[in-house]
């Protein structure tokens, strides 16, 4: 079984249940980690006392050279959203990664960028 999926057997299924994977935790530690927020990998060496696991240092790599949005990353990586974003906060916690939310929301219109609209439509 190659190291990329160590935890799946390809007739059983998951041999390692997700909550496993992420040792019983069902929240990450940022709520920086929405599924549009964009994760960079910082570059950092992970410290000493970072307990990582294979999962862990397999999102660092898929995140070399670029960032990705959280939704994006889990399906590469192949975890549970949730799985992964308790990944992503022990990576955030250790410096490992950067979390950038995703664009800021478009602004509401103004009462006459509206009325243009109404106006254009009507001329249609």
């Amino acid at each position: 079984m190659s190291r990329e999926h160590e935890w799946v057997d390809e007739e059983a299924g998951p041999v390692v249940r997700p909550y496993a994977v992420a040792r019983g935790r069902t929240r990450p530690a940022s709520s920086a980690l929405d599924l549009l927020a964009t994760v960079v990998s910082t570059g950092l060496p992970a410290p000493s006392h970072a307990e990582l696991s294979a999962q862990h240092r397999r999102v660092v790599s898929c995140l070399s050279g670029q960032g990705r949005p959280v939704a994006e990353l889990a399906s590469e990586v192949g975890l549970p959203v949730g799985v992964l974003r308790v990944l992503l906060g022990d990576l955030l916690e250790h410096g490992l990664i950067s979390v950038r939310p995703q664009g800021e929301q478009a602004s509401t219109p103004t009462e006459s960028l509206l009325r243009e609209v109404i106006s254009g439509l009507r001329a249609l």
